[in-house]
């Protein structure tokens, strides 16, 4: 038999009993109910976001074991091993290898001075020359005529293209029935004696008495004048203006020329004429018969090319470097012509203007500059149409200030403040405090006044600018360009473009 007692009632029967009862007690008493009903969703919410909190929380580690280094003689005890998992750790945070210091905050502005009226249509760049940080740009990449200041470039050129220990000589050769050839290769500080502005240079009584030497009492009855070295047909730039070559600034650039062409050659600035060679033949007919050379006196004089390689008399210039220092503190244009057509004639390119471009822009790459886009017509800077942009300058002037492959010649040589050279004057007033610490060429022509070198600022921070006054007067832009200029030594480092 069983022992198990029969219900008298189904389960089923009594859930549904159970449930009717409890449906007849909510609707006697309704509001305990509900607020039971609430209390419950209350509770049962608490605990789900408890498991949810527990079930997303991780895990602490273990503590790693601590091993008892006295215990490991004894044997261990089998037990069944397990590989133990990697203890997780938190990513670090990245950390720079080395992290850059605070940069200084540049808050001095010279936007005032470069403001002035007397700047023109004002161009001008500032950079520091350690960092090669851009200070200050206004059009300062925009290329335009230079005045003078090419005469750096020019310097650069020659310099690379030549060397500084580089001589340019003018030589005699002999010819066949009594002639000789004066033959030019450029040196235009060849002197008649009669006083010169380029102290040391070569004369024509030397090469006299080399050919009396040479000659004996042989006669001399036809002088050439050779002045083929480059071709002379391009030896007056038509966007010159004439009156540079009648005042005296300005001779016909030609390969063979005496003093500079200078009717007075002691004066720096002295009318030229429009022939250079033929003066230079006929003082060389001069010194000839002042140094005995027989029948010299009445000798006549031709322009032509030399037919002869037989040298009897040769002198030379000053060396390059030297010629940068006679040409720079007071700018000198012939000199500045003269090193630009040696240059091209010695670098393979011919010695004609319409070559320095070229010529030009490979010497300069060698500094670690880049020349794309300066447009060169001259050496001098004479033109109107030469294009060089004030950052290109200030590039440039990075490599001067440094002396960098020769270029310390050409920073010897640049004008200072209120010292030497074109600025010896320059800087009165309140401009005053930079005198003696700016290092620059100044650059004048009828359309343009420019200013380009490097400042020893009045923070210690070395300083290359370069600034054109463009389509003001002369006696507007001076000041302006040396207040702006002024203004630049004073803030330095500090300098900002806004």
């Amino acid at each position: 038999m069983s022992d198990q007692q029969p219900s008298s009632k189904s389960l089923p029967t009594r859930l549904r009993d159970a449930a009717a009862a409890v449906r007849r007690s909510a609707a006697r008493r309704p509001v305990p109910w509900i607020a039971g009903g609430l209390a419950g969703v209350l509770v049962l919410g608490s605990g789900g976001a408890v498991a949810v909190a527990a079930a997303t929380m991780p895990s602490r580690p273990a503590a790693a074991p601590t091993v008892d280094a006295s215990a490991s003689s004894a044997p261990a005890t089998p037990r069944a091993s397990r590989t133990p998992s990697a203890t997780p750790t938190p990513d670090a945070r990245a950390v720079p290898a080395d992290p850059a210091g605070p940069s200084a905050l540049r808050t001095c502005t010279i936007d005032s001075a470069a403001s002035a009226a007397g700047l023109g249509d004002f161009e001008g760049f500032v950079m520091d020359a350690a960092t090669g940080e851009t200070l200050f740009s206004r059009k300062g990449t925009e290329a335009a005529q230079t005045g003078s200041v090419m005469k750096t470039l020019t310097s650069a050129t020659a310099l690379a293209v030549l060397g500084g220990d580089h001589r340019i000589p003018t030589t005699v050769t002999k010819e066949a029935d009594g002639t000789i050839a004066l033959v030019g290769h450029g040196d235009a500080t060849l002197s008649a004696g009669n006083g010169t502005v380029y102290p040391g240079a070569p004369t024509l009584a030397q090469l006299a008495q080399q050919v009396k030497a040479a000659l004996g009492d042989a006669p001399v009855t036809t002088i050439v004048a050779d002045d083929s070295y480059w071709d002379d047909a391009d030896a007056w730039d038509p966007t010159w203006p004439e009156t540079e070559r009648t005042i005296g600034y300005q001779p016909r650039v030609t390969a063979l020329m005496v003093d500079g062409d200078r009717a007075n050659p002691a004066a720096a600035t002295s009318p030229r004429s429009t022939d250079p060679v033929g003066r230079a033949g006929a003082a060389f007919r001069t010194a000839l018969a002042a140094a005995g050379v027989v029948g010299a006196g009445n000798a006549q004089v031709v322009h032509r090319a030399t037919t002869s390689s037989d040298t009897i008399a040769s002198v030379s210039s000053q060396p390059v470097s030297t010629l940068i220092g006679q040409m720079i503190p007071n700018s000198d244009n012939t000199l500045a012509e003269m090193l630009a057509r040696v240059s091209s004639r010695e670098s393979g390119a011919g010695g004609s203007a319409a070559s320095l471009t070229g010529v030009y822009q490979r010497a300069l790459a060698g500094y670690g500059l880049d020349p794309a886009g300066i447009v060169i017509r001259d050496g001098s800077g004479e033109s109107a149409s030469n294009a060089v942009s004030p950052a290109f300058v200030a590039h440039l002037m990075v490599q001067v200030a440094a002396g960098a492959k020769g270029l310390g010649v050409l920073a010897e040589s640049l004008p200072v403040a209120g010292v030497s050279g074109t600025l010896s004057s320059r800087f009165t007033g309140a401009n005053a405090v930079a005198r003696g610490k700016v290092h620059a060429k100044t650059g004048w022509i009828d359309s343009a006044n420019t200013l380009g070198g490097y400042i020893d600022a009045a923070d210690g921070t070395r300083l290359t600018f370069a600034f054109y006054a463009i389509g003001s007067s002369r006696a507007a832009a001076l000041p302006a360009l040396d207040a702006v200029t002024a203004a630049t030594y004073s803030c330095g480092g500090s300098l900002t473009s806004s």
